[in-house]
């Protein structure tokens, strides 16, 4: 398995048929059969979830796991789900994806030097998997850092959860994490020494509904954070730049 997981396409092909964790397996099955009333007609994806975006990347965006009926259903990150919702509207806002919806593989949506993933590539329970769980999935993360990190430069990572789980991954691959390791907040900015460059580490509340809708993340403060990724990431920020740079 290991020369399979030297590019994305390999990784994402061997991701999607993982049954390492029983619990998580039962439930995405199950979700996937009862399935909402307002998708009875759709059939889920029902399987881990792979990261969403471009092989060379230089801004990967961390979230925590699959929503049930959102990526669980549609088989892409953060698609079809009211999280999904606000994540995309911000980053087409900030010119980082073609358009600011994302209802389903296959819909237009294209992301612009960003990749998103999760620790955990199954929909869990209560939107809470184990540390155990978290453990399991750790060496999917290892292998996408591995193969992001030629072109990668900064990351956001959505939540504390996420946070938590990157930091020993991006230790591992080489960048200095401090010690005591650095606190999730909101706005946090940590640089991180590497071999070859810096890796940018910014925190970001997640894009979920208890946050969005109590307005505790808002659309500014969420495009905020993004604007100051994509720029230390070199990112071209909008349809002229990209043109000026691909002549």
């Amino acid at each position: 398995m290991g020369a399979a997981l030297t590019d994305i396409a390999g990784l994402d092909a061997h991701l999607i048929d993982c049954r390492a964790c029983p619990r998580l397996v039962e439930w995405r099955e199950t979700v996937a059969r009862e399935k909402r009333a307002s998708f009875r007609d759709e059939t889920y994806w029902g399987r881990p979830v792979p990261g969403f975006g471009p092989a060379d990347a230089s801004l990967l965006i961390v979230g925590l796991a699959p929503a049930a009926h959102g990526a669980n259903r549609t088989g892409r990150m953060f698609t079809g789900d009211r999280s999904g919702d606000f994540l995309y509207a911000a980053l087409h806002a900030v010119g980082l994806a073609s358009q600011p919806t994302a209802t389903r593989i296959g819909d237009g949506l294209e992301l612009f030097g960003v990749r998103i993933t999760s620790p955990v590539h199954c929909a869990p329970p209560a939107n809470k998997p184990t540390p155990q769980e978290r453990d399991n999935c750790r060496h999917w993360l290892d292998a996408e850092l591995r193969i992001l990190q030629p072109g990668l430069r900064s990351v956001i990572v959505l939540g504390g959860f996420g946070w938590q789980s990157l930091l020993p991954v991006l230790d591992d691959a080489g960048w200095a994490v401090p010690r005591p390791r650095p606190k999730f907040g909101h706005g946090a900015h940590v640089e991180l020494a590497g071999a070859e460059r810096p890796l940018h580490l910014f925190g970001c509340y997640h894009v979920s509904q208890q946050n969005t809708f109590t307005g505790r993340l808002t659309p500014a403060m969420l495009e905020s954070v993004l604007s100051d990724a994509a720029r230390v990431a070199g990112l071209p920020r909008s349809p002229d730049e990209r043109d000026a740079r691909s002549i």
